[in-house]
């Protein structure tokens, strides 16, 4: 006869009496409850899953060598701490929770107080600093490990629910033992139920024999974080109740059958596994990015290239080049390499903006349809930003793969749950936007990202999950493009994150076209490890530098490994080059509107960029007037997304690269911008009107100037504009010291300006004065624009010095606000991480405020711009294309009484608009949140409507204007927002 006990596997067969009646999970609704044994051993099966399959190559070494045993070692600790993580739970301060389970232990011996007289003190005790605690005194008690042992394990589970304990409050769980175990004779079932349950966990998964070993281990913190994020994951897993359900239910299958039916049922794809590719630079360019025949890749590529090959280890890299080089082929070539010999399962791009990660999405999805090791394959991707949904190619992805849009999060009450159901594979997609990789907490744990740098500082943002976002980077290779446009604020979370980067062993690839020496050095001392390094530090990168020709050397590649030296190489220019003259022209519309009739009298077009929307739309008025509106047009950020995107998709069509662009103006024709025309946009025009603006960012604007051949010495180029030529204004150049208009000095500062225009002084067309050669005056105008030294000509000596003290108490202000919240210097092995995010943001997310949070920018209001009818109605914007499948857009109700029908939804969505700064003051926010909050629609406020619920609505008359905190509002489809104050 076959006994009860000879038919239990696993944990099971080693439990037995009072322990097996601890409950872990319940449900209210049907009653259905989980034994903590059978959670545990579903959490460390799902946690032994996630290792073999799951883990990138790169974040198992990382673990395994900390531990003796290598990663058989990291795998059993990884397995026994996800089995453990909830001991916690066999605690009278969780079990008290639900009467009915409560009386189950009751009745075996289990004694405890109900809840309501246990009262407020269970918040001393969350089950997480319960396991922790527990765990402590196991490894003490029965393996001899010393206090200072155990915390580097045991955090594990005490952060398992995204925030490490502090000390404080282990201290007083302390003096609080009622919770741990009731006193008085049931104290001793308590005890031997909870170590029956931690015996039986490190004999089932193998550790007991590896303790006394792993006792004198000192973990890295970076290994404590992964251990960390890896259990969570399994929990969050283990805890889907439609995966692992509960008893009754399930209570009779076997541990095997209903892991494996889970597992089927998650089909979470395999990281990206590349080999690393046998081509040379020309070869694996040409096949990657899909070169015509003939042509030929770039010096700066095929020297990133060999770089990359070259180094002892993958670390950092740093690529400066020139606007137009091929930087962001050369950074995917270089990471296809450095995740090849890291062990890297992915890549994530990150950007300045949405735009411009809406721009890199598509590059990179076919960059990936490319790799080798991605044929056949399913790669999951990711579009990285708070309006990813609205981005077609990504929703398209997501209909293609069969994945129904789901933001989960299985740490929130009142999440949706992901069902297996929600999930159909007709056949193997080649990319899948998997739908439990979504939402905040698990967005990046995709193999390839596209997204805004946000994304990436927030991993240094102390934050609840922190350790998640710290996995999701710890398995990538991490692009940085634009590093030249991060202020101060945001440079002290990225320095802090490439150092945490660096401890990790994450191989990062940084671009830019115009980065400042000393930012260089900074950004590589950081990732190196030498935290400013010190006059040493100092003198050897100098060095280093000096060896490749100086500090003006140009293009430049940086490359450093964590705790090593920087090492430097200086590629062949490609030959590319552009003589630009520079003229000032003093600031009036008037003088502007002429200086252009005269220039464009032949035709031609030209790019005028200026530094606030409101310069633009008064200069696009007065152009109208004189050369009328089918010949000038409008850009700026103060334009509805679908409105933004028709924009770039617009300029790149007539002004981009010969062989794509169609329809380009024979001229003359006026683009008018912002600063959306500085950055990854490659349009071309024949002359530039910019205001001064700091000199990296005038090159990049430059770098839009005679970007593309039109013809044998520009032939195709109306004659009067086949020389390059860019008039620099925003400026009263005839006064002793030259002042910049007050809007850019509000944008930019008066010393950054000041800086810029003494380091243009020599090359404005005057006697002796020569063309600034692209790309060869790039970097000595950057680096006499931001190094240390005379900081003008001597007559500017006394507002220079007062422009000087301000920006430098701008920085200092800048720097002390950003390290309130900004995550601590990675510490010592062995050191737990006890309170790492202490005083944290809580919850940090690409939503307004969480985007606050690193970037130095006030908080602004965004609204969905909609269309009031004469009669009340309200429906979407009468100007909207078709959508891709021809469906309309334009007009579709927006019924009040009930959810909107989703097409309709949708198109509103898209047309959210970020309000200009007049918002962001508090007071004037205040009122226009009162005003939209008006407009309240009780049926928009539910799941089926999820692409409108929450949001601030204004809704525009038939003539698209409204009256909003003090302000008249005004859209066009051309023109875009203006906003005049009542």
């Amino acid at each position: 006869m076959t006994t009860e006990r000879d038919t239990r596997s696993g944990l099971q067969a080693r439990l037995t009496g009072p322990v097996r009646a601890v409950w872990a999970k319940h449900d209210w609704d049907s009653d259905g409850w989980l034994p903590l044994w059978r959670h545990m051993e579903d959490s460390a099966a799902v946690a032994g899953l996630l290792w073999d399959t799951w883990l990138p190559a790169s974040v198992r070494e990382l673990v395994g060598s900390a531990l003796p045993d290598g990663q058989r070692d990291g795998r059993r600790l990884a397995v026994w701490l996800a089995g453990v993580h909830d001991i916690g739970k066999a605690t009278p301060a969780f079990a008290c929770q639900v009467d009915p389970l409560a009386d189950r232990m009751r009745d075996q011996g289990l004694a405890m107080r109900s809840a309501k007289a246990i009262g407020s003190d269970r918040r001393l005790a969350p089950h997480g600093l319960a396991g922790q605690v527990l765990l402590g005194e196991w490894l003490q008690k029965r393996h001899g490990w010393t206090v200072k042992q155990t915390g580097q394990v045991t955090v594990v589970v005490g952060g398992h629910h995204g925030v490490p304990p502090e000390h404080g409050q282990i201290a007083a769980l302390y003096k609080h033992g009622h919770l741990l175990r009731t006193p008085g004779p049931g104290e001793r079932v308590w005890r031997r139920v909870q170590g029956e349950l931690l015996d039986a966990c490190a004999d089932e998964y193998g550790v007991r024999d590896r303790l006394a070993v792993w006792g004198s281990v000192q973990l890295p913190q970076t290994v404590q974080v992964l251990l960390t994020s890896l259990v969570i994951v399994a929990d969050w897993i283990a805890s889907n109740a439609d995966l692992f359900p509960y008893f009754p239910q399930d209570a009779a299958r076997s541990s095997e059958d209903r892991v494996t039916a889970a597992w089927r049922g998650l089909d979470l794809p395999a990281p990206w596994q590349p080999a690393e590719p046998a081509e040379d630079a020309q070869q694996l360019i040409a096949s990657r990015f899909g070169l015509p025949e003939g042509a030929k890749t770039r010096p700066v590529q095929e020297a990133a290239v060999e770089l990359a090959r070259s180094m002892d280890e993958p670390g950092l890299m740093v690529i400066e080049a020139p606007m137009g080089e091929g930087k962001t082929e050369a950074a995917l070539a270089v990471a296809e390499i450095f995740a090849a010999r890291s062990g890297a399962g992915g890549v994530f791009f990150a950007l300045p903006t949405m735009a411009t990660g809406n721009a890199m999405f598509p590059r990179l999805l076919e960059w990936i349809r490319r790799l080798p090791s991605a044929q056949g394959a399913e790669q999951t991707v990711l579009l990285a930003h708070s309006k990813s949904a609205l981005n077609e190619d990504f929703a398209e992805l997501m209909r293609d793969s069969g994945q129904r849009i789901a933001a989960v999060d299985l740490d929130a009450p009142d999440a949706p749950r992901w069902r297996p159901s929600d999930t159909t594979h007709a056949a193997p997609a080649e990319l899948v936007a998997h739908a439990w990789l979504r939402g905040r907490k698990k967005a990046m744990l995709a193999s390839f990202v596209a997204g805004t740098i946000d994304q990436l500082l927030f991993a240094g943002l102390k934050s609840r999950h922190l350790a998640m976002r710290h996995l999701a980077a710890a398995g990538k290779v991490v692009v940085i493009d634009e590093a030249h446009a991060y202020d101060t604020y945001m440079s002290v979370y990225l320095d802090r994150v490439l150092a945490w980067l660096g401890a990790y062993r994450v191989p990062v690839v940084v671009l830019s076209a115009t980065l400042p020496a000393g930012r260089r050095r900074e950004l590589v001392e950081a990732y190196a490890g030498r935290d400013g390094g010190g006059p040493d530090s100092e003198a050897a990168f100098e060095a280093a530098l000096d060896a490749v020709g100086g500090a003006t050397a140009y293009p430049l590649l940086t490359a450093v490994s964590h705790g090593g030296s920087p090492v430097m190489r200086q590629p062949e220019a490609s030959g590319r080059g552009t003589d630009v003259v520079l003229e000032r022209i003093d600031d009036g519309i008037d003088l502007l509107v002429g200086r252009l009739a005269d220039e464009l009298d032949g035709g031609g077009c030209a790019l005028v960029v200026r530094n606030t929307v409101k310069r633009v739309l008064e200069t696009a008025k007065a152009l109208r007037d004189r050369f009328g509106d089918e010949h000038v047009t409008v850009a700026h950020s103060c334009f509805i997304d679908v409105d933004r995107a028709a924009k770039d998709a617009d300029l790149l069509k007539r002004f981009g690269p010969p062989g794509t662009a169609r329809g380009r103006p024979a001229g003359p024709h006026i683009v008018v911008a912002s600063q959306v025309a500085e950055q990854s946009l490659d349009v071309d025009f024949d002359l530039l009107v910019t205001d001064l603006c700091p000199v990296d960012l005038l090159l990049q604007r430059m770098g839009r100037l005679h970007r593309h051949a039109r013809g044998e010495a520009q032939r195709d180029r109306p004659e009067r504009l086949r020389r390059a030529r860019c008039l620099v204004t925003g400026v009263d150049w005839e006064a002793e010291v030259p002042m910049p208009v007050r809007g850019s000095v509000a944008v930019y500062g008066a010393y950054a300006l000041l800086r810029s225009a003494a380091a243009l002084l020599p090359y404005f067309e005057q006697a002796g004065a020569r063309p600034v050669r692209l790309p060869d005056d790039i970097s000595p105008l950057v680096q006499a624009a931001y190094a240390d030294g005379p900081d003008g000509p001597a007559g500017w000596s006394d507002v220079m010095t007062e422009a000087r003290a301000r920006y430098e108490r701008h920085r200092a202000d800048q720097a002390e606000r950003a390290a309130v919240f900004r995550l601590g210097k990675v510490g010592a092995a062995g050191r737990p991480l006890f309170g790492w995010v202490a005083a944290g943001v809580g919850d940090a997310d690409d939503t307004r405020a969480g985007r606050a949070q690193v970037r130095d920018s006030r908080e602004s209001l965004e609204v969905v711009v909609v269309q009031r009818r004469a009669d009340g109605s309200l429906a979407t914007v009468p100007w909207l294309a078709p959508d891709r499948h021809g469906n309309p857009l334009a007009g579709l109700d927006l019924p009040r009484d009930q959810p909107p029908p989703l097409r309709a939804a949708r198109a509103a969505a898209s047309c959210g608009l970020r309000l200009p700064i007049q918002f962001s003051y508090a007071d004037v926010m205040d009122r226009a949140i009162a005003e939209l909050e008006e407009l309240y629609v009780p049926a928009w406020q539910v799941k089926e409507s999820h692409w409108l619920s929450g949001q601030l609505i204004l809704a525009l008359d038939e003539d698209c204007q409204t009256h909003l905190a003090g302000f008249s509002l005004s859209y066009s489809e051309s023109d875009g927002l203006e906003v005049t104050r009542v």
